[in-house]
């Protein structure tokens, strides 16, 4: 009687499975390591301009949203109308209050709110609290800021700046609708902008 070779089939039968489940678990790690990428690059690597198709001018709003001495914190809707007939300039930061960059915003939002009453309108909408409050904004990533200057339009940054900035226009009739920012501002970058903007 000769002796054969132990069979390998039931190490194979083991190892195999395993390594199929691994390869499945890295494939699936790769794919969501690569939309946090993909989202971070987003933050860092903004076109000059970009459309949007059909962006409503305005929303009901409520006194708190729309007027110069509002709360900081938006809870109703936008009334975009009144926002940019105040002769002040406005800048929205649509962000969530547990995304790092929106915490580090944070309380420059509320300084800037507090001490510039009266010669701007600072406020911010917690988009993952009041999705809806977002309805027609252009955002792809928090935080986001629309910025319109103290005549009502939409802000045209000058290159002196040095802040990337997102123009949108109506397909349709090419009319500037808004400018947003994606990313988190410093208050001197704020304060720069809100100066540009007409800020008395």
């Amino acid at each position: 009687m000769s002796k054969g070779k132990p069979s390998k089939t039931p190490w194979v039968r083991i190892v195999v499975p395993l390594v199929v489940v691994l390869l499945v678990a890295v494939v699936f790690w790769l794919k969501k390591s690569k939309s946090s990428v993909a989202e971070a690059v987003a933050l860092a690597a903004v076109p000059q301009s970009a459309e949007t198709p059909n962006i409503p001018g305005t929303a009901v709003g409520t006194p708190s949203a729309t007027s110069a001495s509002g709360n900081l914190l938006v809870t109703a809707p936008i009334d975009f109308k009144a926002l940019r007939s105040s002769g002040l300039p406005v800048i929205i930061d649509f962000g969530a209050d547990s995304c790092i960059p929106c915490k580090e915003m944070a309380p420059v939002l509320a300084e800037l709110h507090k001490s510039l009453q009266g010669k701007a309108i600072i406020r911010f909408v917690d988009v993952w609290k009041y999705k809806n409050l977002a309805d027609g904004v252009p955002l792809r990533v928090i935080p986001t800021q629309v910025f319109f200057d103290s005549t009502g339009k939409p802000f045209v940054p000058p290159d002196s700046l040095k802040i990337e900035f997102i123009m949108y226009t109506m397909r349709d009739t090419k009319e500037h609708v808004f400018t947003t920012h994606e990313g988190g501002l410093d208050k001197s970058q704020m304060l720069a902008i809100l100066n540009v903007m007409g800020m008395k």
